[in-house]
């Protein structure tokens, strides 16, 4: 799942990253309002996680502006302004949970846990590929009955992937996705990353899932 961080404190922006990369989750971060509503605006985010006060356009005025062009994503306000008419201020703008700084990231992200179920009360938590399965809440895969242990990069992958199904994925585009820098011609971390995946999951199993497209990419064929 990919969540989108809007935060003008880099460091604070830099430790929810990390932490929720750590959990699994796909993370984009913005420094300011207008970058962020740009980035929620260019694509689908499963969650966005918004600060208040922030430089070019504060947090308030970014959320009317997404639910007016019928951005529905959740919303989590995190804010150092805790008071009772803040928090009601953020609610009624169209937040759907509020946090105040400073806060345990335990707490943060038991809140996410919590915004990403309820949105899926309204679309599946689950990806399938024939006989794999991705539950996006555990973060757990299988192979028919196999459960596969993999790393958060491998889960990012896969997920990806899965997204995408039936569909060519080039290196660059793979890179820019789970690794958010342009892809470098002189490694080969793309291709060391999916054959580990495609062990996993193809390794044992009957029929491959994971295909290289020679000079192209990768695709993962469902049929």
């Amino acid at each position: 799942m990919k969540i989108l961080v809007v935060e003008d404190e880099k460091k604070v922006a830099a430790f929810i990253k990390k932490g929720l990369e750590q959990e699994r989750y796909a993370v984009d971060v913005a420094n300011d309002g207008e970058e962020g509503e740009q980035l929620a605006l260019s694509q689908p985010y499963d969650l966005l996680i918004l600060d208040i006060l922030m430089p070019k356009k504060d947090g308030l005025t970014m959320l009317k502006e997404l639910r007016a062009k019928n951005v529905s994503s959740p919303v989590l306000m995190i804010t150092a302004k805790g008071a009772v008419e803040d928090k009601v201020k953020g609610l009624d703008t169209g937040a759907d949970d509020y946090l105040v700084k400073p806060f345990a990231f335990a707490e943060l992200l038991a809140r996410v846990r919590s915004l990403l179920r309820r949105r899926g009360s309204d679309r599946s938590t689950q990806l399938t590929s024939g006989d794999l399965t991705l539950d996006l809440v555990s973060h757990q895969a299988k192979r028919g009955d196999r459960i596969i242990d993999l790393t958060t990069k491998e889960y990012m992958l896969l997920e990806y992937f899965m997204r995408n199904k039936n569909k060519v994925l080039s290196r660059m585009t793979i890179s820019e996705h789970i690794w958010h820098y342009n892809f470098d011609t002189g490694t080969n971390i793309i291709d060391v990353f999916v054959n580990h995946l495609r062990t996993k999951i193809d390794g044992r199993a009957g029929k491959k899932l994971i295909h290289t497209v020679r000079g192209v990419g990768y695709i993962l064929k469902e049929n």
